[in-house]
């Protein structure tokens, strides 16, 4: 009788932490998916909102800009990739002429980047200018119509 005595409580023991594990994890689940997703960041928003319609400003090496003044000599080769929330009327289309929409975007972009100085241009503030053009587009569009503004390429000369 002293071996099932023994035994009663080992079984009870590990019962208890068996149990104890599942409401831990019961618990952390719990608190993943309800407390922490009620408290995410816009860019959990932004991965749950609908794909955009991208389009590329200028031609396929980008856009080339003299900047700084007329007699700077200084120019700017950037490739520019907008994200555009979907709409039948924006989504470009090859070999036709650009609709409103498109025009509006390039003529927005480059007065944008042809009134910045050459200090502007600065790698640490490319986060400022990618915003600038966003609020920019998004004005000249009237609307949040931007998602997002992608720079592919940038050379300074």
């Amino acid at each position: 009788m002293a071996e099932g005595e023994k035994k009663f409580p080992m079984m009870l023991i590990v019962g208890m932490v068996v149990f104890g594990l599942l409401l831990a994890g019961g618990i952390s689940y719990f608190i993943a998916t309800k407390i922490v997703a009620e408290k995410t960041p816009d860019g959990a928003a932004a991965a749950q909102r609908a794909p955009g319609v991208f389009m590329r400003i200028g031609d396929k090496d980008g856009l080339v800009i003299n900047i700084g003044g007329i007699n700077s000599g200084r120019y700017l080769k950037i490739g520019l990739i907008i994200e555009l929330k979907p709409n039948e009327k924006i989504v470009a289309k090859e070999g036709k002429m650009p609709s409103l929409e498109e025009v509006r975007i390039l003529d927005t972009v480059v007065h944008v980047l042809r009134s910045q100085k050459v200090e502007d241009f600065d790698p640490a503030k490319q986060e400022i200018l990618k915003e600038l053009i966003k609020n920019e587009v998004n004005k000249a569009l009237g609307g949040e119509k931007v998602y997002e503004v992608y720079i592919t390429n940038f050379v300074l000369q």
